[in-house]
C-alpha cells in the first residue's frame, strides 16, 4: 500500500475509533450514588485528604447496630469514598 493511502486508511481508522469513543461516552448512565452529605455529622469527611483514612469513621454510624445503618442491598462498606464523592 502506498504512503499516502496508508496514512489515509490510518486518518479514518483513527477517526472512527474516537468516534466510536465519542459514542459511548455520551451514552454512558448518569451517576445515580449519592454524594456524601454536607451536613454537620459529614464535615469531618471533607478536611481529611486521605480517603483511607476518612473511611475509618464511617462505621461509627453506618454500622449493622448503629445510628444510620446501610441498606441490605448496600455493596460491601469498606470503600465508601470510592463510590460516595465528597
Amino acid at each position: 500500500m502506498p504512503v499516502k493511502k496508508r496514512a489515509v486508511a490510518l486518518n479514518i481508522l483513527f477517526l472512527a475509533g474516537a468516534a466510536a469513543l465519542l459514542f459511548f461516552l455520551i451514552r454512558a448512565p448518569k451517576e445515580t450514588t449519592a454524594h456524601l452529605p454536607k451536613d454537620e455529622i459529614h464535615l469531618k469527611f471533607y478536611g481529611i485528604d486521605n480517603k483511607k483514612e476518612a473511611e475509618r469513621f464511617c462505621g461509627e454510624c453506618h454500622r449493622d447496630s448503629a445510628s444510620s445503618p446501610l441498606p441490605a442491598n448496600h455493596p460491601p462498606p469498606y470503600r465508601c469514598l470510592f463510590c460516595h464523592k465528597r
